[in-house]
């Protein structure tokens, strides 16, 4: 099967909308180049040293969103559309929003070369004091304390390297004192629920609406060896689940946040806790507003480059 490579040029404030946009379009998925997210290996840090100094030198100057669609008939009228709607978001930086040029290149590229083009930047790193992200495809070797979290997100988001991830792991190492039952809400490629299982937690339920998302998750969760502990469920966790956890950790997006904080507190326990991400920063203050109208009371805000994850308790 054939693909089409399109490549959008952007700023690391303009991923998520474009990224959202060509998603809408119909992208089987998309995938982010930004130099930003490679740790200098210049600077004193334990866990830098597995960065090929090399790879900072081959990152493009711009920030790439990268998506994938299948060639088919349609695609010279789906790509006008697509180049009107950049435009349209171009305007946006009238607003305030800097989305750079967001030119938009095309190349065809074959079913393994859409499995691989990402994989070269997906590279064993620590995402707390102890959890370790390692690909599948990647050797590594683990010190004592090290729980290692070993992930294929395939077509699922959930690789661990992005800011929205990684802050959802640590928080979930703090709070995690063993025997909590969590809930998983969007659980990609399953790699919080993973986590809180090898992190002590005695019952994770994972759900998402996307079936792709929960075969990806049934995967990862077998090859950790963590199926007594996880179990993945496709739907949506407010139609179809009735469980009740101690913890719920969300990392999707601010709207779903704000528009489902009210009635997901009646999946959490008196006393439990709510850790939500995939919240773009500029958006952090209605995020923490709709978390106050419906009742939690903020415990901490933590934020990494453009994100920001809550740490939020019942009453």
């Amino acid at each position: 099967m054939e693909w089409i490579e399109l490549i959008v040029h952007t700023t690391t404030e303009g991923t998520d909308s474009v990224s959202g946009l060509l998603m809408d379009c119909g992208a089987a998925g998309t995938m982010i180049e930004d130099r930003s997210d490679i740790p200098d290996p210049n600077q004193p840090h334990g866990i830098w040293e597995i960065i090929d100094p090399a790879l900072l030198d081959s990152m493009p100057e711009d920030v790439l969103v990268h998506a994938w669609f299948e060639e088919s008939p349609s695609l010279p009228s789906l790509l006008d559309s697509i180049r009107s709607r950049l435009s349209e978001l171009s305007a946006g930086s009238s607003a305030g929003l800097d989305y750079g040029s967001l030119q938009l290149d095309t190349r065809s590229v074959n079913d393994q070369a859409w499995t691989d083009v990402w994989k070269k930047y997906f590279k064993p790193f620590h995402a707390g004091t102890h959890l370790v992200i390692k690909p599948t495809w990647e050797p590594f070797s683990p010190a004592p304390d090290d729980l290692v979290i070993e992930i294929d997100p395939g077509m699922a988001f959930g690789s661990g390297t992005h800011e929205t991830t990684g802050m959802c792991l640590s928080l979930l190492e703090e709070v995690i004192a063993g025997g909590e039952e969590i809930i998983d809400v969007g659980t990609g490629s399953g790699i919080l629920a993973i986590g809180a299982a090898l992190l002590g937690a005695g019952r994770v339920l994972a759900v998402d609406i996307d079936p792709d998302a929960v075969k990806v998750a049934q995967e990862n969760v077998k090859h950790n060896r963590v199926e007594q502990i996880v179990s993945v469920q496709q739907g949506n966790l407010l139609d179809r689940v009735s469980d009740t956890c101690d913890i719920c950790v969300a990392n999707i997006i601010s709207d779903v946040i704000i528009s489902f904080a009210a009635p997901l507190m009646s999946h959490i326990r008196p006393g439990g806790l709510f850790i939500c991400s995939g919240i773009v920063s500029q958006r952090s203050d209605e995020v923490a507003e709709a978390l106050n109208a419906a009742g939690y009371r903020i415990l901490r805000k933590v934020t990494r480059g453009e994100w920001t994850a809550f740490l939020s308790g019942r009453n």
